[in-house]
């Protein structure tokens, strides 16, 4: 059974990894200023559960097509997933921009922040999308203050343009990362225990995961 991870981010391909699992990647074209315009004034949860839906949608329709050499239809699971980091109700995406990380980081020094990830995950068998669930999960983060020297540092690295709220735990960021109080993988991008609990109601064991990843004997 194939994994498929709906995002370009090597973070979530590298939790996927450690714990067992090499997924295929495949980016998905979703227009998420759109989306987010559309939903409004809808909270951090909903939207980026919406987002990573959208995604895992658009990639699931892409491999229902696809067939193997044997002329056998895609038989497996397509994940979504999309971060943003809630500070006091104001949701940050990614900065872009060194100017824009700079100003995230006045914010958020010393304070705390809520990283929410929504999560798709999209059944696929005999060619088409059979069920889908999704789900979203939290995670409390502390904020270090940095210094200016190693604020402009940090910035000038380039990790923290491209991340959801400006930092990383599993990067440069994480010696600005005072303390977590729920799921570290959240915070990297991909909630594993909530991962794991969806697919178990889409009938998805995890053992099912490893072994399709695991090297061939001999």
């Amino acid at each position: 059974m194939r994994l498929v991870l709906a995002s370009a981010s090597p973070a979530r391909r590298a939790v996927l990894r450690s714990a067992g699992v090499e997924p295929d990647v495949m980016v998905s074209d979703v227009d998420e200023e759109a989306l987010l315009t559309e939903l409004g004034e809808a909270g951090a949860a909903e939207k980026v559960t919406a987002l990573a839906m959208a995604k895992a949608r658009t990639v699931a329709g892409q491999v229902a097509g696809e067939v193997d050499g044997d002329g056998a239809a895609f038989d497996g699971i397509v994940v979504g997933c999309d971060s943003m980091l809630d500070l006091d109700g104001e949701l940050v995406g990614k900065p872009g921009s060194v100017e824009a990380a700079r100003g995230r980081w006045d914010q958020m020094a010393g304070r705390h922040g809520e990283l929410v990830t929504g999560h798709a995950v999209i059944r696929v068998r005999g060619g088409r999308p059979e069920a889908e669930i999704s789900g979203h999960a939290a995670t409390l983060v502390t904020f270090a203050s940095p210094t200016t020297a190693e604020l402009e540092a940090y910035l000038a690295a380039g990790e923290p343009l491209s991340v959801a709220g400006a930092f990383t735990l599993d990067g440069l960021g994480g010696w600005f990362v005072e303390g977590i109080q729920g799921d570290p993988s959240n915070v990297v991008g991909i909630s594993l225990p909530l991962t794991r609990h969806l697919l178990a109601q889409l009938g998805v064991a995890i053992s099912d995961l490893w072994a399709a990843s695991a090297p061939p004997a001999g």
